[in-house]
C-alpha cells in the first residue's frame, strides 16, 4: 500500500468533483472522487493517508452525516467541507464534527490548495504522534504488575524507600524493578519516563497495548 497521500473527494456534482481533482493533480498530489458518501465509505481504508473534501449538501447521506460516520468509527481524517449553502449554523456543525474548515462554493483555487496542503500536513503530524504513540504504550504493557506498581508511585515523585515502605517491599527489590523499568522503556530518568506515560495517555490505558 502507497503511503503517499491522497486527497478524497466526494461530491454528488460531477464538475464539482472534476473542479477539485483537476486542482488536486496540479499540485501534484493523487487524488480519488467519489459521486456520494456511501461509495467512499464502502471502499476507503482508514491506514491510507491524506484527507477528505465533502460537499455538505449531497444526495443520500450528506457531508454531515458523513462525518459523524467517521467520527463514530474514529476516523482521524482531515476534513475540508465546501457548500454552495454556507451560514454560521453550518459552519459550526461542520467544525463540531472535525472538519478543519468550511469553504463557500465557488472556492478560490489558493485558498483551498492552502486547506489541503494544511489537512495533509495534519494528516502526517497525527499519524506521527499514533504511531509514537503506540510504541510507548507497547513498552508499558510489557511491564510487570509490580514494576506498573512502582511507576505509578514514582509518577506521584515517590523516594525509592518511600515506595518500599508502600508496596511492603524491600529496598532493594524497589531498585531492582525501578532498574528493569528504566531498561524495558529506554529511559535514564524518572523525568523522560513522566514524559513517556503522559504521552501514552497514563499508566492505566497501556494496559490496553498488546503484551
Amino acid at each position: 500500500m502507497t503511503t503517499d497521500p491522497t486527497v478524497f473527494i466526494v461530491d454528488d456534482d460531477p464538475a464539482a468533483r472534476q473542479s477539485v481533482l483537476a486542482l488536486t493533480e496540479s499540485m501534484g498530489v493523487g487524488a480519488e472522487t467519489f459521486e456520494s458518501a456511501e461509495d467512499f465509505l464502502a471502499t476507503f481504508d482508514p491506514a491510507r493517508p491524506g484527507c477528505l473534501v465533502t460537499d455538505y449538501r449531497m444526495i443520500g447521506m450528506s457531508g454531515l452525516e458523513l462525518q459523524e460516520t467517521l467520527s463514530r468509527e474514529k476516523i482521524n481524517l482531515p476534513i475540508i467541507v465546501i457548500t454552495a449553502y454556507a451560514d454560521v449554523p453550518t459552519a459550526v456543525h461542520a467544525m463540531k464534527r472535525g472538519a478543519i474548515t468550511l469553504l463557500e462554493k465557488p472556492c478560490h483555487d489558493e485558498e483551498l490548495v492552502a486547506n489541503i496542503r494544511r489537512a495533509i500536513e495534519m494528516d502526517t503530524l497525527f499519524r506521527q504522534k499514533s504511531v509514537r504513540t503506540s510504541e510507548i504504550q507497547t513498552k508499558l504493557a510489557s511491564l510487570s504488575t509490580g514494576e506498573k506498581n512502582v511507576v505509578a508511585l514514582l509518577l506521584k515523585g515517590k523516594m525509592n524507600k518511600n515506595i518500599a515502605k508502600e508496596l511492603d517491599l524491600g529496598l532493594r527489590t524497589v531498585e531492582l524493578r525501578r532498574h528493569q523499568i528504566m531498561k524495558k522503556m529506554k529511559v535514564d530518568s524518572v523525568a523522560e519516563l513522566v514524559k513517556l506515560v503522559i504521552e501514552a495517555g497514563g499508566l492505566e490505558d497501556s494496559s490496553q497495548a498488546s503484551p
